[in-house]
């Protein structure tokens, strides 16, 4: 026996559905009949709807600011620190890195010998 492929429905067919289920004209297996889905499934797209319906009018777009990936953001202060302390330590012994700069520098970022790339 096989398995049928799973359906992916797209947002314009669940959010019919959903407002039909809204509606409420129709009963759930009326409605599973007609679209062709669980009735389960036709329950969650409606409290889905009813949830995400408030973020129509603007309320929760503060909330769905993008999150910002720290590890990302860590591993790049990692990388570019490492990337810093090389080129400081090439420049030092050619001897194009003046002292000035080497003293403010350490003095400025006491903590950049602790940091680590994260990945």
């Amino acid at each position: 026996m096989s398995r049928r492929p799973r359906r992916n429905h797209a947002a314009a067919f669940k959010a019919k559905v959903a407002l039909a289920a809204v509606k409420g004209e129709k009963t759930l297996a009326e409605l599973a009949e007609q679209f062709v889905c669980n009735p389960n499934q036709i329950t969650q797209w409606k409290s889905q709807l009813l949830e995400g319906s408030a973020g129509v009018f603007g309320e929760s777009r503060a909330e769905q600011a993008t999150p910002v990936g720290l590890n990302a953001l860590h591993a790049k202060i990692g990388e570019l620190t490492l990337e810093n302390d090389f080129l400081e330590g090439a420049l030092s012994k050619a001897g194009l890195l003046s002292v000035k700069r080497r003293s403010t520098r350490s003095t400025i970022f006491p903590f950049r010998s602790r940091l680590r790339c994260w990945s």
